[in-house]
């Protein structure tokens, strides 16, 4: 090879080394930017507000999105959002609950100070009232059963086995032979399930107040009260699969003493929301696994409309069921607002796309708030939707088209973007029924206070305690959907259905049946 030729040759290789450098020095570039949204992300997470509303930076948002699209100043003017002033309620007493009990405190001027200088008597002229409020803490008391029997003394010796003997019967016991009345178990699921007690806290609890109650006692109970309850579980599920709109969702639950399954490794609990107006329900269902298998299960024949997140383990059932499923918006803003958050103070470049997708998205939410504010009905929420939702979908898609590959896929905004590409449709679907809801939010709501009792109680010990968890979780959400205070309903329930012959008897003790009386009262 001549030197020439050899020149041209080293020339070549090392362009091509320069080419390797530059395309690596980009590579790494992303991934620096995309480590640094993390950071960025996480340091939010751990220091910032975790509100998904819009902060003061961004007040110019909807702006910010008009000027991406394609339109004259003169029509950007004529769009633009007005955000209306703030006015901060002035804060104040709240008045006292006219329904809670009074008890009346008289306070009267010394005799001596009722004769007037003149000597004369005075007399009442009126009272000034105020009231505070008060409490009185549990207190323990022992319900003894005293069971009255008779004979006839006449027979005494008359026949060969002796009198016969009538004793009155004892009343029907969630628990039989146990000292737990209704009225404990209904205490003890209230503060575990619903104030998210452990059963250890408890135990410390009872013994400032006056008796002595293991935990592994009540731990038992709570099983028994899961199994007890199994009738009423399985008229709601029943009640739930015949109206056609349903939300599902899940999140992870440890259970120590899974077979098969190390005590760290994670199992699910599945949460379902639907029902007709006026009974709806809310059931959380124990799996060990979080595969496509257990919607399946859970909802055998169920024919209608599903709203999940963007979750593929419910493909399956939605295939088999020749389900309509809608998406969830709440998770695509969620991604956004994680990426303007990542973004620091940075007012510009992909920082600049999440912020107008943010935007558009919260103009559609717009259009929800406004449906609640005005309390639609169904069909007249669909009609809103169709006049100002609908452009605003179109809008969305026409920028997310134009913005999708503008950033590199692993960075929060482009990933935003792509799962926001992937979801459009199937989230646009809500708009085809004004009963089906923008977001998943109600069924993330009911999730809430499973979630905030296991950063107390952490696990569950075994698969029958967190089947009964489930249960009991289950019919105290369901409660609350209907309005029906919690510790009532229980006591009402705890004490009714051990007596239940009937499918009859079991039916009116569902929350939208039942009828609860004035002694079992919140503060029992």
């Amino acid at each position: 090879m001549s030197k020439a030729g050899k020149n041209i040759f080293e020339i070549d290789v090392l362009k091509e080394k320069l080419c390797e450098q530059e395309q690596l020095v980009r590579k790494q570039a992303l991934r620096i930017a995309a480590l640094e949204e993390q950071l960025q992300l996480s340091r939010h997470k751990r220091f910032g507000a975790s509100s998904e509303k819009a902060d003061a930076d961004q007040l110019n948002l909807f702006n910010e999105a008009e000027a991406a699209t394609d339109t004259s100043p003169d029509e950007e003017a004529a769009d633009t959002t007005t955000i209306p002033e703030h006015k901060r309620k002035k804060r104040g007493r709240r008045a006292i609950d006219e329904n809670l009990p009074r008890v009346i405190i008289e306070h009267d001027i010394p005799e001596a100070e009722k004769t007037c200088a003149c000597g004369k008597h005075k007399t009442r002229i009126g009272e000034e009232t105020s009231e505070q409020l008060d409490i009185i803490p549990p207190k323990v008391q022992v319900l003894r059963h005293v069971r009255y029997k008779y004979a006839c003394r006449s027979c005494e010796g008359t026949e060969d086995d002796g009198p016969t003997v009538v004793i009155a019967p004892m009343p029907p016991q969630p628990i039989p032979k146990s000292n737990a009345s209704p009225g404990l178990l209904a205490y003890i699921v209230i503060a575990k399930f619903l104030d998210g007690l452990p059963l250890y806290r408890l135990t410390k609890i009872f013994a400032r107040i006056g008796f002595d109650l293991g935990r592994g006692t009540m731990a038992n109970w709570m099983i028994r009260m899961g199994e007890l309850i199994v009738p009423l579980i399985n008229l709601m599920n029943e009640a739930q699969l015949d109206y056609d709109v349903l939300q599902m969702d899940e999140t992870s639950v440890q259970v120590l003493k899974e077979p098969g399954k190390a005590a760290t490794s994670k199992s699910y609990m599945w949460i379902r929301r639907g029902g007709p107006p006026g009974k709806r329900v809310i059931l959380f269902d124990y799996d060990r696994s979080r595969s496509g298998a257990v919607p399946l299960r859970l909802l055998g024949d169920y024919n209608g409309i599903l709203q999940t997140d963007g979750y593929d383990g419910y493909a399956a059932v939605v295939l088999a069921g020749d389900l309509t499923h809608v998406g969830c918006l709440a998770h695509a803003r969620r991604k956004f607002d994680e990426a303007v958050k990542a973004q620091a103070k940075k007012k510009t470049g992909r920082g600049g796309l999440a912020k107008q997708g943010l935007a558009l998205i919260q103009r559609i939410y717009a259009v929800e708030r406004e449906a609640r504010k005005r309390e639609l009905d169904p069909a007249q929420r669909k009609q809103l939707r169709d006049e100002k939702a609908k452009p605003l979908w179109d809008e969305l898609r026409r920028w997310l088209d134009k913005s999708i590959g503008q950033v590199p896929p692993q960075t929060l905004t482009g990933k935003a973007l792509r799962y926001l590409d992937r979801q459009f449709l199937q989230i646009k679907r809500y708009l085809d029924d004004g009963r089906i809801e923008v977001d998943n939010n109600l069924c993330e709501n009911a999730i809430r206070p499973f979630v905030m009792g296991r950063k107390a109680w952490l696990f569950s010990d075994t698969p029958a305690g967190a089947d009964a968890s489930a249960r009991l979780y289950s019919l105290i959400e369901t409660a609350k959907a209907n309005d029906v205070e919690p510790y009532a309903y229980l006591l009402h329930v705890f004490t009714e259905l051990p007596k239940a012959k009937t499918a009859e008897d079991i039916e009116a003790l569902l929350p939208w049946n039942v009828t609860l009386p004035a002694t079992h009262s919140v503060a029992a």
